[in-house]
């Protein structure tokens, strides 16, 4: 069994790496100054972000077409293999949508797609953990029991110094977003489970309070001095992601995986600023091969 994914679950592998695990990364479009680009194949974040902040004009994104995962299905499916396709969640991005109508196109491959209701790291997460199980031996039944418990113990929370490109994007309430943008206020920002979509638990008025306040909500579901499985990641912001490191290590007995920019079409639609954190106990995640 082979694995198809999508650029939005911020995979923390190499090629070398990818190709080993049989996994492939289907690349989603951010389009800026009407110009398109495959994120990491066409344009990678250093330079996408610079062309933003030169530009002055908010960004568009787009999910691959149907077509696009119709084509990457033939192919593995021409192998005999059957092709397990996991998705960053259907409540943030058309992606799983997509993967689903370009499956339908391709009735001769046996292909499961899995919507992780998440997003970023903590669907990598899952897709890492599916692909080593698989690689294993795993049987089919058990890499999915694996995946969904994954999911269950692992949480992501997010924060941003500003709220124009999510405003845009029309991934906050327009009025909520010009209340907080007029009060300088950061979000402190989920993703809920049932549905996989934003959920903001709180705002504050510096970011500095607001990267502190994220390990807050850390706290109240995870004793401190507890055992995490932690991941960081950024749009652009290496400074913020560093403090938010910081603040976890000081509060939490962490298993780390590398700091890291996460996607671009993520980053367009909350800028350069934003911060993230996803983490779980790391008790779940002993028995990945």
């Amino acid at each position: 069994m082979q694995i198809v994914t999508d650029s939005g679950t911020d995979l923390s592998l190499t090629q070398e790496q990818l190709s080993s695990l049989n996994i492939h990364v289907v690349p989603l479009t951010v389009t800026l100054d009407e110009k398109s680009y495959k994120e990491r194949v066409d344009i990678q974040p250093e330079a996408f972000y610079a062309l933003l902040e030169a530009s002055g004009n908010l960004p568009t994104t787009s999910q691959p077409s149907a077509g696009e995962f119709a084509e990457l299905y033939k192919k593995i499916g021409a192998t005999g293999e059957d092709i397990l396709s996991i998705h960053m969640s259907s409540g943030l991005s058309g992606t799983f949508n997509s993967a689903t109508a370009g499956a339908e196109l391709v009735p001769e491959a046996n292909i499961t797609v899995i919507d992780t209701k998440t997003l970023s790291a903590a669907a990598g997460w899952q897709v890492e953990a599916a692909a080593k199980a698989l690689k294993a031996g795993w049987p089919r039944d058990k890499v999915l029991a694996l995946m969904k418990r994954i999911g269950v113990a692992s949480d992501s929370l997010y924060t941003l110094k500003e709220l124009k490109y999510l405003i845009h994007g029309g991934r906050i309430s327009h009025m909520k977003g010009l209340i907080a943008t007029a009060l300088n206020i950061k979000p402190l920002i989920g993703v809920e489970k049932v549905n996989g979509t934003y959920d903001q638990h709180g705002q504050v008025r510096t970011f500095k309070g607001a990267v502190k306040g994220l390990v807050d909500l850390m706290t109240k579901q995870h004793e401190p001095g507890s055992a995490l499985r932690v991941q960081v990641l950024h749009s652009f912001n290496p400074e913020g992601a560093a403090m938010l490191r910081e603040i976890v290590d000081q509060q939490f007995n962490c298993t780390w995986l590398p700091v890291g920019p996460m996607s671009l079409v993520l980053g367009a639609h909350t800028g350069p600023s934003m911060v993230g954190v996803a983490y779980g106990a790391l008790s779940e995640f002993e028995d990945i091969p």
